[in-house]
């Protein structure tokens, strides 16, 4: 089964209410016959489109093969927090890579806040700033104390306030968290439209864009030549370079990557405007994210409407009836929205690594892949895909100093990965249901 058209429909956007309030978009058309580039990417997400975006803005000849739509996948379906650090925290990355490396990685980090930032304000796409983290326990606001501490004399990081008790409450108004921290250089966004903003600017650069064009072969064969051929179903590229973009939807086109990046489902709800009653959700215009395993997220949007996302499935399928999925976690938050009426429910595929680090790699001598964000992708996405361009150019020590970080494949490769993941999942989901 293939996740690319497992849980929707070709070429269609899923019915979410980011699909209904994006920004127009001409479409591409699709692959037909034989052409040659120098760099093939394949997705067209923040990661691919930004590769793309940054290699004809070089100078290079780039073709972009999207198996659906610009921002199908969970570029244009995700939570739109804009996070800063990576998925680890700064004292988890001392710990697996040293001191040295995690100040790199924190500074690749704010690079793709940075980054992402200009790329939206190219495209007329507005972020808003603030990002809050809610804490369950003293023991995770404590951690979170040390590490606002740690951040602010090591990093030189000063953006994130603490809110304790009734502080955090004036802006959360939840008896289901005791505190919490607002990071005021984090922010929120459209994600489609993000998307979509990317896509016009690498498309009024020069690259070639192919949507309707499922990848179903490549072929290292040429390897003598230096070249790669992508076959996709009515067409074929020749390449010098090939970019893998598709993060949860690559599927088995690349063994290695298989191996390392396991596809999971993530879903989200929107609700109805809100009116008067959007205070009883938020007091500010920010996201939020908890500290749960399976971790629930939320926003406004600028009409009132509450967007949560919250749980998720190691399965092919999405659950026939997501909205109910989503209502548990909801109402363990909010109670009082059991009557509030969802005009949206949808799922999305994203990808996770086994240490949740992303997983930066090369599959053969000019092939670059990124993928693997956990949950975490908006910028990490969209500085992987410049970093792949530098790299393609030349400039390699960003994407080498992400590819240095452990990768490990899951137990049993990508043949085992789905039951031993289904396993760990639901040992982390009875910890949240017990508020371990």
């Amino acid at each position: 089964m293939n996740l690319l058209h497992s849980n929707d429909r070709l070429g269609e956007y899923p019915p979410s209410l980011y699909a209904d309030t994006r920004d127009p978009l001409r479409g591409f058309p699709a692959l037909q016959g034989d052409v040659s580039a120098d760099v093939v990417v394949i997705g067209a997400g923040y990661t691919g489109l930004s590769a793309a975006l940054h290699l004809a803005e070089a100078g290079r000849r780039v073709v972009v093969l999207e198996a659906h739509r610009v921002g199908f996948g969970a570029s244009g379906r995700n939570g739109g927090q804009l996070g800063s650090g990576q998925r680890l925290e700064v004292d988890d990355l001392e710990k697996m890579a040293g001191v040295d490396v995690s100040h790199r990685l924190w500074d690749l980090a704010e690079e793709a806040k940075r980054l992402t930032r200009q790329l939206a304000a190219r495209a007329n796409v507005p972020i808003t700033n603030g990002i809050a983290h809610a804490f369950r326990t003293p023991e995770e606001f404590d951690h979170a104390m040390d590490m606002i501490e740690r951040l602010s004399r090591d990093y030189g990081y000063h953006e994130i306030e603490a809110l304790a008790g009734d502080g955090f409450k004036a802006i959360l108004p939840s008896d289901a968290y005791i505190a919490g921290e607002l990071d005021h250089g984090a922010g929120h966004v459209h994600p489609l439209n993000l998307a979509i903003g990317m896509a016009r600017l690498a498309d009024g650069a020069g690259a070639r864009i192919y949507e309707l064009s499922e990848v179903t072969g490549i072929d290292h064969a040429q390897q003598a030549s230096g070249k790669t051929i992508v076959t996709t179903g009515q067409g074929r590229v020749r390449c010098d370079h090939l970019i893998l973009a598709a993060n949860g939807y690559l599927g088995e086109l690349e063994p290695k990557v298989a191996a390392r990046v396991m596809p999971i489902n993530n879903f989200i709800v929107a609700t109805e405007p809100l009116g008067d009653r959007a205070t009883e959700v938020l007091t500010r215009n920010i996201g939020v994210h908890d500290t749960k395993f399976v971790v629930n997220y939320w926003r406004l949007d600028a009409e009132g409407r509450l967007i949560f996302g919250g749980g998720e499935n190691v399965s092919y399928r999405f659950p026939n009836d997501i909205a109910a999925k989503v209502r548990k976690p909801l109402l363990q938050i909010y109670p009082g929205l059991a009557d509030v009426k969802f005009t949206h429910a949808w799922g999305g595929t994203l990808a996770i690594t086994m240490n949740r680090m992303p997983c930066f790699i090369r599959p053969a001598p000019n092939c670059l892949s990124a993928s693997g964000y956990s949950g975490h992708g908006l910028a990490l996405a969209t500085l992987a895909g410049k970093l792949m361009a530098q790299a393609v150019e030349g400039q390699a020590d960003g994407f080498d100093a992400m590819a240095a970080l452990p990768c490990p494949p899951f137990p049993g490769g990508a043949m085992l990965r789905w039951p031993m993941l289904v396993a760990g999942m639901s040992w982390y989901s009875l910890r949240d249901r017990l508020g371990i």
